[in-house]
């Protein structure tokens, strides 16, 4: 097969005459297209340049979209930031209160406990004193009581009345035996 043979039977494309009119068609439209507006389709320049200026404005509105959402995202970032920074300072504050409280209830604890101490302490020396003034009221009856029986053994065995002098030696004499425990002379 020859060159111009292979050239004229491409297959579904012929080189014939209305291969020819098709393509001067073709670069005639896009010449219209391009140089002849469409006011009456409501296109206002040739299509190519609205194409072209269309796609232009779009693509403006799409930059100046992500710029917008770009720097919406910073701000919000900046937000977060700074909802974190005051939520730290919040915990710190939160700690602070906290050990303040804690700190507090232990001295107050303290205080209670140290209360508490001294008033046990007060109350038992209340009751050492009381038992020590029962004691000594105890052992004064005692004493008084060992005297009159003395002075009563006595005038029986002595058969007379004892003067004050004798009587007040006599009972001394009697309470020291007793206190000493050991009743001989």
């Amino acid at each position: 097969m020859t060159l111009t043979a292979l050239f004229l039977d491409a297959g579904p494309l012929t080189l014939n005459g209305t291969f020819i009119v098709e393509v001067i068609g073709f670069l005639l439209m896009l010449a219209f297209l391009n140089y002849v507006p469409l006011g009456f389709v409501g296109i206002p320049k040739p299509v190519f340049k609205w194409i072209v200026d269309v796609a232009e404005a779009r693509q403006r509105e799409i930059t100046s979209e992500l710029e917008a959402a770009k720097k919406e995202r910073e701000d919000a970032d900046a937000r977060l930031k700074e909802a974190e920074a005051k939520l730290a300072e919040a915990r710190v504050t939160a700690q602070t209160v906290v050990n303040a409280a804690s700190k507090s209830a232990e001295q107050l604890r303290t205080e209670i406990k140290e209360k508490a101490e001294e008033e046990a302490k007060r109350i038992g020396e209340s009751a050492r004193k009381e038992i020590e003034a029962e004691r000594e009221r105890a052992l004064q009856s005692v004493r008084n009581e060992v005297a009159r029986l003395v002075v009563s053994a006595t005038e029986k065995v002595i058969g007379e009345t004892l003067d004050l002098t004798k009587h007040k030696k006599l009972i001394e004499r009697a309470i020291a035996e007793v206190g000493s425990g050991d009743g001989s002379r």
